[in-house]
Order: C-alpha cells, then sequence, then structure tokens
C-alpha cells in the first residue's frame, strides 16, 4: 500500500483534537461513501486514517513511527470488499446520507431531515440525547356553522395514558425515600462497548430502569405500581376559536399519551364543520342566495331575513336584477387578527319569474309592454 499521511487524509493538522478528527472523517464519509457514488478506495483511505488518529494509543504510535506502524501493527484494515452489501450489512452501521448536501465555505452539513450527530451517535456516543415522548393522539370533532363562526368550548372524555394522579408521573409511593439506582449507579446513562468496523466503540443510552434519573423509589406507588402511568377516562376542555375553517387542526401540547420520565405528546382535534341550511362561507364573509318576487324586483321591498346574528331587514333596490348582491357590514366570520372586526353577509337576489298568469296579470304585462317594459 502507498504512503498515506492520515492528518492530510483528513485533511486536519497535527494538533487536531478528538472532535476536530471526527467531523473531519464524518464530512469526508458523506462524500466518498461507495453507495451514494464516491470512490471506494478514498474511502478505506479515510477510514484506514481515522482508525489510527481516533485512537489514543495508536495515533501515539504512529505520530513516532510512522506508516510502518500501522501497515505492520494496526491489524485494523478493511479485508477483501466490505462494500458488496452496501455499508448497512455491518453490525450497528447504517450509512444513508440522503438529505445532506456540502456544506458552506465553514465545511458543514445542511441538514433537511436529520444531522450526522443522529446517524453516528449511537456508534460513536456522541449523539444528542433525546427526551422520552409519549405517543400523540388525534381525534375528529363535528361543531355547527354557527359554532365555527363564533367559537364554543366543548369538553370530551377520552381514554388515554396519563400520568398517575398519586405519584404525578414519578412512580414512588408519596412520602417514600428515593434510592440511588443500581443499575447505572446513579448516573442515569448506561454505557456499552461496542464492535464495529471501526473498532470497539462505546455507546451511551438512557438507563430503562430509572428512566435517566438516576434514582429509583424504595416503594412503589400502590396506585400505578410504580409505572408513573395508568390507562384512563380523561375530561378535556377544548376552546373552538371563532372563525375556524372546516378541516382546520387544533393542536394541544402535552394533551396526548403519557410515557414514564418523558414529557407527554399532544392532542391533535380536526374539526369538521356542519353545512348551514342557507349560509354558506366564503373567506371572511357568508354568503346566501335569496328568493325575490319579479314585482318586490321591479318597485322594491323590504324584506326580514335570518342571519346568524338573529332577524335583521335588508332593502330590495327598485330594478333590482337577477345576480345583484346586497351587503350587510360586518355580519360574517371574525378576522383571526382583529376579532372586532368581522366580514361581510352577502345577500345574491334571484328573480322568481311566474310561471302561470292570471288573466288580469296578462292585461297588465300587455300594458307594460305598451309602455315599453
Amino acid at each position: 500500500m502507498a504512503k498515506n499521511d492520515y492528518y492530510e487524509s483528513l485533511g486536519v493538522k497535527k494538533s487536531a483534537n478528538k472532535d476536530e478528527i471526527k467531523k473531519a472523517f464524518y464530512k469526508l464519509a458523506a462524500t466518498h461513501h461507495p453507495d451514494k457514488g464516491g470512490d471506494e478506495k478514498e474511502f478505506k483511505k479515510i477510514n484506514e486514517a481515522y482508525q489510527v488518529l481516533s485512537d489514543e494509543k495508536k495515533r501515539k504510535e504512529y505520530d513516532t513511527y510512522g506508516q510502518t506502524f500501522s501497515e505492520a501493527g494496526q491489524g485494523g484494515g478493511f479485508q477483501g470488499n466490505p462494500f458488496g452489501q452496501g455499508f448497512s450489512g455491518f453490525e450497528g452501521f447504517d450509512f444513508d446520507f440522503s438529505g445532506f448536501q456540502n456544506g458552506s465555505q465553514s465545511g458543514g452539513f445542511q441538514n433537511t431531515d436529520f444531522d450526522l450527530g443522529d446517524i453516528f451517535g449511537d456508534v460513536f456516543g456522541g449523539g444528542r440525547s433525546r427526551q422520552k415522548r409519549g405517543r400523540d393522539m388525534s381525534l375528529e370533532i363535528d361543531v355547527t356553522f354557527e359554532e365555527s363562526i363564533f367559537g364554543v368550548e366543548r369538553n370530551i372524555l377520552i381514554s388515554k395514558i396519563s400520568k398517575c394522579d398519586i405519584c404525578h408521573g414519578h412512580g414512588a409511593k408519596v412520602g417514600s425515600k428515593m434510592e440511588t439506582c443500581h443499575k447505572c449507579a446513579g448516573k442515569g446513562k448506561i454505557r456499552e462497548i461496542k464492535r464495529t468496523i471501526f473498532g470497539q466503540m462505546e455507546q451511551v443510552r438512557s438507563c430503562e430502569n430509572c428512566q435517566g434519573s438516576g434514582q429509583v423509589a424504595k416503594e412503589k406507588c400502590h396506585d400505578c405500581h410504580g409505572v408513573g402511568v395508568k390507562n384512563k377516562k380523561e375530561d378535556i376542555k377544548i376552546n373552538i376559536p371563532a372563525g375556524i375553517n372546516n378541516g382546520e387542526v387544533i393542536r394541544m401540547n402535552g394533551m396526548g399519551e403519557a410515557v414514564q420520565g418523558g414529557i407527554s405528546g399532544d392532542l391533535y382535534i380536526k374539526v369538521l364543520v356542519k353545512s348551514h341550511k342557507l349560509w354558506k362561507r366564503e373567506g371572511n364573509d357568508i354568503f346566501m342566495t335569496y328568493e325575490v318576487k319579479l314585482s318586490d324586483a321591479l318597485l322594491g321591498a323590504i324584506h326580514i331575513i335570518e342571519t346568524l346574528d338573529g332577524r335583521m331587514e335588508i332593502n330590495i333596490p327598485v330594478g333590482s336584477k337577477v345576480g345583484d348582491i346586497l351587503r350587510i357590514k360586518n355580519r360574517g366570520v371574525p378576522l383571526k387578527n382583529n376579532r372586532p372586526q368581522r366580514g361581510d353577509a352577502l345577500v345574491q337576489l334571484n328573480i322568481q319569474m311566474p310561471k302561470h298568469l292570471s288573466k288580469i296579470a296578462k292585461e297588465l304585462i300587455e300594458k307594460l309592454k305598451i309602455e315599453g317594459l
């Protein structure tokens, strides 16, 4: 094998610390990974460099003796072609760099879905600690047209996993003392050594016995048996805001299912608005079609109509035509950014044409015809 300057391969200085070496390797691995069209030889080269420089002992020997050490003594290189089945075939690894792009001049990564810390975290122990989270819940609720316009408060009874009312999610008997978790020795985390293609790697995970707190109850809660959560029915108050649209979703943070040692999920409520017999919604306005007689359209009239605010007078102007729209100000949907203000109620006129005419009506229309109407 040709001589390979490991620092040069990773693009780091000899004074680089472990984090700088790891970051450089992550960046180059994303570029040269064979399953993503990278060069296999180049990837082997940077992997070989990383195996040595990430290990304190091997790095010290390399700095003293050079590559002669790495070729003769490390015994940790790839055997044969490890890419025949893709990198995901190795225990503990699934190198999927989809969603990553080379970063800006700073040399970082732009992350569209996740970050490298999540990919390598399980192996190198450098991933972000994720807090446990309960399951999200979703449900649908029906409201009337009027309720969607003016808003309404609803109470619903749902069955879900919730925090224990007695111990408030701690799992301990009230007044019970806490003691150090024997499994993690009070650290809240379990460290494990995992064998990988890069050698032995340390993995850190949250202790499942104490849920990462480092302490456990000496006596368990009698109601939830130390679990901290239990399945029960819960009465939930839902505020449907004024002006909500059909199909809109209300998110209630922390009202989903609970989980021991973590945070509760969210509750998503999809609002389904029932149709109205007269009115329809158009943006912030409400709209209806109103039938008027031909005589009222010609001569004008005052009519009483049913609005969402009660009965109201409207003026049919003289000479109204089919399709004319009468606007009733401030009787529509409340504006979300300005609650006192509302849209308008629009009344579209539809002129009723008589299907049968009496003898007198015909004579009158004949006279109108003579008048040029």
